[in-house]
């Protein structure tokens, strides 16, 4: 039997992580960063977008970049981290070039669904515009009757 951690990081979309073997853990939460070691009492806690750090059995270094979530650690053996998104690497520097091109990605999409919604409004705002205005057909027949495009 494996004197470490049993290590696992899941989304919703994939199981990220899954190690045995486990030495160490570092982790954060809002009361601020922690250490674990197997034999730890049990533990449940929120976690913040954050970096989590471990040391594997072979004294290797991983990393791994989670956007919110929940750890768990039962029977002094078993650790869960269940996230909304993670991404791992061996090197620091990686990660975080990763998570940064991330972010510009996410703040792209964001900016063209701000743009989408704002135009679908204003197109709506018009359309109301166009049958409100006086002299203009009934906007419940034109709607009952299919002529609203």
């Amino acid at each position: 039997m494996n004197d470490g951690l049993h290590l696992s990081i899941a989304t919703p979309e994939a199981s990220v992580v899954s190690v045995e073997g486990v030495r160490s853990v570092r982790a954060m939460d809002e009361s601020g960063s922690f250490g674990l070691r197997p034999g730890h009492a049990d533990l449940l806690t929120a976690l913040p977008a954050s970096v989590v750090r471990w040391c594997e059995a072979d004294g290797t270094m991983r990393y791994c970049a989670v956007r919110g979530g929940v750890l768990t650690l039962s029977g002094g053996r078993h650790l869960a981290i269940a996230c909304r998104e993670a991404f791992c690497s061996e090197r620091l520097d990686r990660l975080e070039a990763q998570v940064a091109a991330m972010r510009e990605s996410q703040s792209e999409a964001e900016r063209k669904a701000r743009v989408a919604q704002t135009q679908l409004h204003a197109r709506a705002v018009r359309q109301l515009m166009r049958y409100l205005r006086p002299g203009s057909c009934d906007p419940l027949r034109a709607i009952l009757e299919g002529e609203v495009p």
